[in-house]
């Protein structure tokens, strides 16, 4: 029964979240594993960021679709992550910069019994 969610959002972050969502409309993630600021979460208007097979879908937080590149998934695919809002400013181009605020990634490692019930992934040209 596939049901631990492999990324989860914090009541902050679904505050940046809404006021995101009220001046885009619907909104994704994507968290490429690149340097500086790609290895952040970045949020897009949905459909802004093309997703492929080189990215991996990792499930919905707030209503957003959540990608991450393969190639970083191999390294997180044990953690539990949980996407968070920090003050400051990324050099990126995410929709939250103008806000004065930026997303990271926190994480946990899964536990035995959790790793066993993951909700599944799927590549991105997949969608």
């Amino acid at each position: 029964m596939n049901n631990i969610p492999r990324v989860k959002v914090t009541d902050e972050a679904k505050k940046v979240i809404a006021q995101l969502r009220e001046k885009n409309g619907k909104l994704m993630f994507h968290q490429s594993g690149g340097c500086c600021d790609g290895s952040s979460p970045m949020c897009y208007a949905d459909g802004e960021f093309l997703v492929g097979s080189s990215d991996v879908w990792l499930g919905e937080i707030d209503g957003c679709d959540f990608y991450m590149a393969k190639d970083q998934f191999e390294f997180w695919k044990h953690t539990e992550l949980t996407i968070d809002v920090t003050p400051g400013r990324g050099a990126s181009f995410s929709l939250e910069i103008p806000l004065g605020v930026r997303f990271v990634t926190k994480s946990r490692v899964f536990t035995y019994e959790e790793s066993q019930n993951l909700v599944e992934t799927r590549l991105g040209d997949m969608i």
